[in-house]
């Protein structure tokens, strides 16, 4: 079968809710640092009350991570949840605006569009509490065997390895995609994530998963030890091709064998970290649909990210075909 998309991601739906903060406004709302907590709709409303002046704009992990592909050229298509509300209808216009597939359908009755609470610290580092809403709701039902055979790799969001119906999703995206012939990874995509669900990812990825995505926190967390050189064998040992981000130490990608470092590249100031890790898994998706070698998809994947740290927001500023091209790539 004929690719139609060069990425094809299931995720959670959310518009983002961005705004500076200091240490002490976390301290106060007893917020942890850099993670990212689950929250009721009491709990949203509450913070989003205390938060200083926001932007808002369409995110979500994968959502980003296929915005990255377009950016770049790719064609990408999106799998997701949002309600039948005003926030859901943003959702669905952003993604036909950067020329992303988006025809999930949207939940008529039960919780709203979520939404992600996002303060930024002076050191960049994003604290989040997120409102999942209808992301929840993603059923098997919702993964449509059109977009992901057709799909030259799919990439699935680890935040849904939450939700039962969800994971059954992964299960069903995860049998179409190697039934085409396809690709299939996944973003580990928090380190408290890994530790509630330890045994069920290392069992989906030994089993089901060719290419993870993971930061150093994350991956470690995985195999339970502080010794990255030792968390990186173990990973190389269970997936075909693994990438994971170190921040200003730049990644490490592994593959048959053979490990490929790559460098990080310089931001003048480092401003949001917020999407970093999805827009390096785009650059990175978006090599190995293009037949790149890994250490290039690394090197594509460390411009996008970069690119993203430099500003607010998850998603990138400039059109990332362009800046590949600006630095040889």
């Amino acid at each position: 079968m004929t690719a139609l998309y060069d990425v094809a991601a299931i995720g959670n739906a959310i518009v983002d809710v961005i705004a500076q903060c200091d240490d002490a406004f976390l301290e106060r709302e007893g917020l942890v640092k850099g993670s990212m907590a689950l929250i009721d709709p009491a709990r949203a409303a509450s913070l989003y009350d205390v938060m200083a002046a926001a932007i808002e704009a369409s995110g979500g992990s994968a959502a980003n991570t296929v915005a990255g592909v377009a950016s770049f050229g790719g064609k990408a298509a999106f799998i997701g949840k949002v309600a039948d509300d005003q926030l859901g209808h943003v959702f669905r216009h952003d993604m036909k605006a950067i020329g992303c597939a988006f025809t999930t359908a949207p939940l008529i009755e039960g919780p709203a569009t979520a939404q992600c609470l996002i303060n930024v610290t002076p050191d960049a580092q994003r604290t989040m509490g997120t409102y999942l809403g209808a992301c929840v709701e993603l059923t098997p039902a919702d993964v449509d065997p059109a977009i992901i055979e057709a799909a030259r790799y799919s990439y699935l969001e680890g935040y849904l390895f939450d939700p039962p119906e969800a994971r059954r999703a992964f299960a069903k995206a995860a049998a179409l995609c190697h039934g085409a012939g396809r690709m299939i990874s996944m973003t580990l995509s928090d380190s408290f994530m890994v530790d509630r669900h330890r045994g069920a990812l290392l069992g989906f990825i030994e089993t089901q998963c060719d290419i993870v995505f993971a930061n150093e926190d994350e991956i470690c967390s995985l195999f339970e030890t502080q010794d990255f050189d030792a968390a990186v064998k173990a990973i190389a040992a269970r997936s075909e091709i693994a990438a994971i981000t170190r921040g200003e130490k730049g990644s490490v990608v592994v593959a048959g064998g053979q490990i490929h470092e790559i460098s990080a590249y310089p931001v003048e100031k480092v401003v949001d970290t917020t999407g970093a890790g999805d827009q390096y898994a785009a650059g990175f998706l978006y090599g190995l649909s293009q037949g790149r070698p890994l250490p290039v998809c690394g090197q594509l994947g460390s411009l996008a990210a970069a690119e993203v740290i430099a500003h607010y927001g998850p998603r990138p500023q400039v059109t990332l075909r362009d800046l590949a091209a600006q630095n040889g790539l």
